[in-house]
């Protein structure tokens, strides 16, 4: 006797005349009878119970004792001082002077990046140029050119904005660039076999092949740039987000080091979302795979 598993494959039958093979093989799993029903939680809730978790854990242990305040201030009071520097002024005006050098430095960046990987991925003379010295100046630490930038460009705004721009570069350049080299060479082919000439060809074929790659790329970049200008505020900053936390730190005042720490990451997950946003809405004629449910 025997017993059949609940998950069977059912395949075509073989038949006595061998004819053409089959262009495709379907195979399905048969659930058991008695299947009861699985609760499924929205995914806005899955994704906020991490933070939502590490939150309330921060809360416990510090109202608990277990976490000091020496050590780390409650969310209770980084809320408070987050409402206070709010209300005399101070946490706006040092968003809008952080947010105002991430995007000079970011649109320097990213027109550095876009003309480069053009020229490296469209033209071998640009590979053969650009690629290998791009290749080399990304194994050096940007935080670590801090001082030579001071030297070249002062303790003002410049050295900050360009520290910014760096950061940016690296990740948007080499991801445009390997989505343009990875565009498929069919496709490159039958575009020529169509009439397509140099032009067409970029506009049609390879720039909408190395768009996902691009998209990529700027997620990257807009993280980056906000790590980028945490380390660049510390450089004699007279406003921002950095300022904020360089005279609290002289004071040992935890509350506002994790409140600017926490706006940082507050404004590099709004512009993560923007570009998630900007995906969908760019790549629908691309089929993704989304995961399991």
């Amino acid at each position: 006797m025997t017993t059949r598993s609940p998950a069977t494959a059912v395949l075509p039958e073989q038949s006595a005349d061998p004819g053409p093979p089959a262009a495709t093989t379907r195979v399905t799993l048969r659930g058991t009878a008695k299947s009861g029903r699985r609760l499924t939680l929205p995914r806005s809730v899955r994704r906020s119970a991490g933070p939502v978790g590490l939150v309330l854990l921060w809360f416990l242990t510090s109202a608990t004792g277990v976490l000091p305040e020496s050590v780390l201030a409650s969310p209770v009071d980084v809320v408070n001082q987050a409402l206070e520097l709010t209300r005399n002024g101070e946490l706006p005006s040092a968003i809008a002077a952080s947010g105002r050098r991430a995007a000079v430095g970011f649109l320097i960046g990213a027109s550095v990046a876009l003309s480069l990987s053009l020229l490296a991925g469209l033209f071998r003379l640009g590979e053969d140029v650009i690629d290998s010295s791009m290749g080399m100046f990304r194994a050096i630490p940007w935080v670590g050119l801090i001082p030579l930038f001071i030297v070249w460009f002062g303790i003002e705004e410049t050295p900050k904005i360009a520290l910014v721009a760096l950061g940016v570069t690296y990740p948007l350049y080499f991801n445009i660039y390997g989505g343009i080299r990875s565009t498929d060479s069919q496709l490159v082919e039958a575009a020529r076999m169509m009439g397509l000439g140099r032009l067409g060809l970029i506009r049609y074929v390879i720039l909408p092949s190395a768009l996902p790659g691009a998209l990529v790329g700027l997620r990257y970049a807009l993280s980056t740039a906000w790590l980028a200008l945490v380390f660049a505020e510390q450089v004699n900053a007279d406003a921002g987000l950095g300022y904020l936390m360089s005279n609290a730190q002289q004071y040992f005042r935890t509350d506002v080091i994790v409140l600017c720490l926490v706006v940082y990451a507050l404004l590099g997950l709004a512009c993560d979302f923007a570009v998630r946003i900007l995906s969908r809405r760019l790549l629908t004629w691309r089929a993704n795979f989304e995961g399991e449910a």
